[in-house]
């Protein structure tokens, strides 16, 4: 063995976010998660929200626990992206539910001819952790940009 990394077992992350991008390797499709998965977490959040706001907030408290279990970095990153995804929401006023809705029909309909492109059917179709899986594939590169640990 010739580094410490190779003697570890893989991390449960690092096997989701590996599974994961076996199926998000066309250029185009990657590029459009990038968009479409901040878009659809906002417009998630946002319908939740409109059904009351304290299921919006104990809905990404579960999100938390489930990032808790995986990586303090990643639950610290969607910590934050879920506190400016909520102020988004809040400031959205009397036309959140249209804007939600728009938001999330219009970003899915990016998936999906994103996965279309790849040729490959969504992870979440396997199995559902991916639909929380799929902001941290996001969030990677820019932690691998800025040589943040996960």
């Amino acid at each position: 063995m010739d580094t410490i990394e190779e003697a570890l077992p893989e991390r449960r992350i690092d096997q989701l976010l590996a599974h994961y991008g076996e199926s998000h390797q066309h250029p185009l499709n990657e590029r459009i998660h990038f968009i479409a998965i901040p878009l659809i977490m906002l417009s998630l959040i946002g319908l939740i929200f409109c059904l009351h706001p304290w299921l919006a907030y104990g809905f990404m408290a579960a999100s938390m626990v489930y990032y808790a279990r995986l990586s303090r970095v990643f639950l610290a990153a969607m910590g934050v992206w879920s506190v400016l995804l909520l102020a988004l929401v809040h400031a959205m006023g009397d036309f959140r539910l249209p804007l939600c809705i728009s938001i999330f029909v219009g970003a899915w309909v990016l998936q999906f001819i994103g996965h279309k492109l790849e040729g490959k059917k969504p992870s979440f179709f396997e199995d559902v952790q991916y639909l929380w899986v799929g902001p941290l594939f996001v969030l990677r590169p820019l932690l691998q940009r800025y040589a943040i640990a996960w």
